[in-house]
């Protein structure tokens, strides 16, 4: 009963949301929504991507140190593909501010408290396994273009890869590739997650919705998907420090594009828990640690 559960949800059948036909316009509104979310809550939202230049900075060190140098653009783009996962607690507050609840950073971790989160761990760890597959991919693309020797120097890696034949063929391949990745991606989580802390629907639910969305608005979604890569190269280019600014918007922008693309559900949507937390002192610690025991 419970993979039942995340799978469909824990209704008695998988309830199917309507989807919308959605334009350019509907992108712009999302954006601008996304950029008033991010101003009214700038420091949770880069309290949350904190971690993004960090992961880059230290993306950047292995491959000087550690002879990954042809995995670094992989694994930096690669990151896309689980960024919805990321994102998760820019949906929450995104979800949050719409419903006039409180948006403090602490409310993200309300995520875990969702009836959805079995579901939300299943298209988690979904998305990570595409993202290990690309990698490997990505790799065997390099080793099949160049063989197994190591590049000598960064001057010697990018001269081979941007002034011979080989190195304009794993361009052209490796892109090819790694837009099929992003477009299975895009087409499974443009509007699961958002959903999913919505309505307590399933994974399978989730990502079939979120296939539709694509389905009956290819254009705008390939736009949308266009958008997003554009503006995390931006991002990345100052040392992915620009990813602090253009991830939580992208993150609240997602939340709002969902709900320009899905109907809202009939019944009001789920809420977590907002009732009074009890007091707690440096002094109760471990004993917090183990409320069962009180």
């Amino acid at each position: 009963m419970a993979y039942s559960n995340i799978l469909v949800g824990a209704g008695t059948g998988p309830a199917q949301p309507v989807i919308r036909r959605i334009g350019i316009a509907d992108l712009q509104e999302a954006l601008a929504k996304g950029i008033d979310d991010f101003y009214a809550m700038p420091t949770h939202a880069m309290f949350l991507c904190v971690i993004y230049p960090i992961v880059g900075l230290f993306l950047a060190r292995m491959a000087f140190g550690y002879s990954i140098l042809p995995l670094l653009y992989p694994l930096a783009s690669g990151f896309a593909l689980v960024g919805p996962v990321a994102a998760l607690g820019l949906y929450e507050l995104s979800r949050r501010r719409e419903a006039g609840l409180p948006t403090s950073a602490v409310r993200t971790f309300d995520v875990l408290g969702s009836s959805s989160i079995g579901a939300i761990t299943a298209l988690a760890l979904l998305l990570v396994t595409i993202f290990v597959v690309w990698v490997a991919v990505a790799n065997a693309i390099y080793i099949a273009t160049f063989g197994y020797a190591t590049p000598t120097s960064i001057e010697n890696f990018l001269n081979e890869v941007l002034s011979t034949r080989a190195g304009w063929t794993l361009i052209l391949v490796g892109n090819l590739v790694g837009l099929l990745f992003a477009v299975l991606v895009l087409s499974i989580s443009v509007v699961s997650f958002p959903l999913l802390l919505d309505r307590d629907v399933g994974a399978a639910v989730a990502l079939l919705t979120s296939v539709r969305v694509v389905a009956r608005n290819p254009f705008t979604m390939m736009l949308w998907g266009l958008i997003v890569a554009a503006l995390l190269v931006v991002g990345s280019l100052p040392l992915f420090l620009g990813l602090t600014i253009i991830v939580p918007i992208l993150g609240h922008a997602t939340w709002h594009l969902y709900r320009r693309a899905v109907e809202p559900q009939a019944a009001p949507p789920p809420t977590y828990d907002e009732g009074h937390r009890e007091r707690r002192y440096a002094a109760d610690f471990p004993a917090v640690l183990f409320p069962w025991a009180r």
